[in-house]
């Protein structure tokens, strides 16, 4: 059954992403723990700069963030980057806080924030970077994702990616034990990295940089699971949506996930031939 519904996925981030900022802060994405002494938020930038050096991103660079979440990253590229940012979201809720963000933060190259499905991704001109960070298991149209990425990109453009993958080789038993649960409750529809393969042959793409990073991330959802223990939250999602529930529920099914391997969390990146 696929659960990366585009409409539920709209409606969950149009509802919950004020929540999520409370939780995780301005970027709505995993942390990367060097040391194992930052701060969630600390850990949420190395991520960032970690995608920022494997790709060699200049400073001035035009830069499409597919699924800009709040606008986090966005801010960060065109504030310290000095990026000409574009960032779609599929939530209007999520285009609002972005652009209400900028705003408070008085950047001086303020992102331009839009809806827009990264399904079927409308935006036009020429990217020196598509940056997408924990979206693209949400798509139903994957493929289409990297035909048009290929399009956006000058040539030897770059395309940088944390995803969620399920590993390669998994029993039946594995998928409904470990990743049938995440993809219910994220509504995600995991793909493999041989998936991955696939669509950076087939669209004109060379691998510069593929890292498996789960380790060094997975500690997100052992600090996000002691957050979510107050009843008022529970409560809130209860009255909210079985979809709402669902998600805090299978923040246990993505600690199991990578706790036994069957999922991972590779960074990459991609360079346009």
């Amino acid at each position: 059954m696929s659960y990366n519904v585009t409409s539920k996925i709209q409606q969950h981030y149009d509802f919950a992403s004020p929540y999520y900022e409370q939780l995780w802060g301005n970027h709505i994405h995993h942390g990367y723990w060097i040391t194992g002494k930052e701060s969630k938020e600390e850990a949420a930038e190395n991520l960032i700069q970690l995608l920022i050096q494997k790709s060699s991103l200049k400073k001035g660079s035009k830069v499409l963030d597919v699924g800009c979440g709040i606008g986090g990253t966005s801010i960060y590229l065109a504030t310290k980057y000095r990026c000409d940012v574009t960032g779609i979201t599929i939530s209007p809720v999520q285009v609002a806080m972005a652009t209400a963000s900028a705003a408070a933060l008085k950047v001086k190259n303020p992102p331009r924030f839009m809806v827009d499905d990264a399904n079927h991704i409308s935006v036009k001109g020429t990217f020196d970077i598509v940056w997408s960070v924990e979206m693209i298991s949400h798509l139903n149209n994957r493929d289409n994702l990297f035909r048009r990425a290929s399009e956006l990109l000058r040539p030897g453009g770059k395309m940088c990616i944390t995803d969620w993958l399920k590993d390669d080789g998994l029993s039946k038993e594995e998928v409904q034990k470990y990743i049938d649960p995440i993809e219910k409750g994220m509504l995600v529809q995991l793909p493999s990295f041989s998936e991955y393969e696939s669509h950076i042959q087939n669209h004109g793409f060379r691998l510069l940089y593929y890292e498996d990073i789960s380790s060094a991330v997975s500690r997100t959802w052992d600090i996000t699971s002691e957050s979510i223990k107050p009843k008022v939250i529970w409560g809130l999602a209860s009255k909210h949506s079985k979809e709402l529930t669902g998600f805090l529920q299978s923040f246990k099914a993505m600690r199991a996930g990578f706790k036994s391997g069957a999922f991972r969390y590779p960074a990459m990146v991609l360079e346009k031939r």
